[in-house]
């Protein structure tokens, strides 16, 4: 066996672009190909000859269709804020472990096994106008007239938190879980109260995953499109860039121009990913500031 000269690569390294290639190729073929041609097909408008940007400028300057991206936003911002801030109450107070945890993990994680038909039934049945919340409320006097629950923005916004919370609760309660307990207990002895040790010593090491969790949920949120049919005003109040998409695909038929949409849509969600990067940069350099000082 020769030795091996530096810079070649070794039999493990060909082993392991070997088992690479496969996943590589799948990334190109139903990733990378099919987002440049959406970017190359909305460059080619119907209307116009050759490569050209009056499909993003149509976007732009039509209320009814860049307004969505507001939508989407009050949408995606609280829901994802909301679903974090819930997911890592429960993860950081059962990191340790809690009475029947196996339990109140299955009823949290629940809503994992519906799909989100089924999901937004059960909200029409419980939250509507007719359902057992408002029938309950109304039976014990504390209303005099069922809420409106569905069909607006917190029907969206129920459907959202139940899809994405088990999600998130289970990405965090794993990160946090495998936090050394030895840290912590370090802290405590040193005098240091919950708050501080959560807020000095725990966030740190939390951020990251904290900033991934964020960062799925907003995604996901920000393309919500079944939720905002059955549950909210797909025309109106709850028209997300998704479904203006979905109309320009399939209703008037124009590819190019839900092509553009959908970049669009792709280019505020990296916007929001990289804001979401510098707060964790922020909340890390927040957290750890002026340790190691004397």
């Amino acid at each position: 066996m020769r030795p091996r000269r530096a810079g070649e690569p070794s039999e493990l390294d060909l082993m392991a672009m070997a088992c690479l290639a496969p996943s590589l190729l799948y990334v190109l073929v139903m990733f990378v190909y099919p987002f440049l041609y959406g970017i190359y097909l909305s460059l080619r408008p119907l209307k116009v000859e050759g490569f050209s940007l009056a499909n993003y400028f149509a976007f732009f300057s039509d209320e009814y269709q860049y307004k969505t991206v507001g939508i989407t936003f009050r949408l995606a911002v609280p829901n994802t804020v909301v679903v974090v801030a819930c997911s890592l109450f429960f993860a950081y107070n059962m990191r340790r472990g809690i009475w029947l945890e196996r339990t109140v993990t299955t009823i949290l994680v629940l809503p994992i096994s519906l799909g989100v038909i089924l999901l937004s039934q059960g909200i029409l049945g419980f939250y509507g106008g007719k359902g057992w919340f408002n029938q309950m409320l109304l039976g014990l006097g504390l209303l005099e007239e069922s809420l409106v629950l569905t069909h607006n923005f917190t029907g969206v916004m129920l459907s959202l938190f139940m899809q994405q919370f088990p999600f998130c609760f289970l990405m965090l309660l794993g990160y946090i879980s495998g936090i050394d307990p030895s840290i912590e207990n370090s802290a405590r002895t040193l005098g240091a109260n919950p708050w501080t040790v959560f807020r000095r010593v725990m966030l740190p090491l939390i951020a990251p995953g904290l900033a991934i969790a964020f960062a799925l949920v907003f995604v996901m949120s920000f393309a919500t499109f079944p939720s905002a049919i059955l549950l909210g005003q797909p025309t109106g109040a709850t028209r997300t860039i998704a479904i203006a998409a979905y109309a320009q695909a399939f209703e008037m038929y124009d590819m190019p121009y839900a092509s553009a949409i959908a970049v669009i849509m792709g280019l505020f969600q990296l916007a929001g990913l990289l804001v979401i990067i510098l707060l964790r940069r922020r909340i890390v350099m927040a957290a750890t500031m002026g340790v190691g000082k004397r």
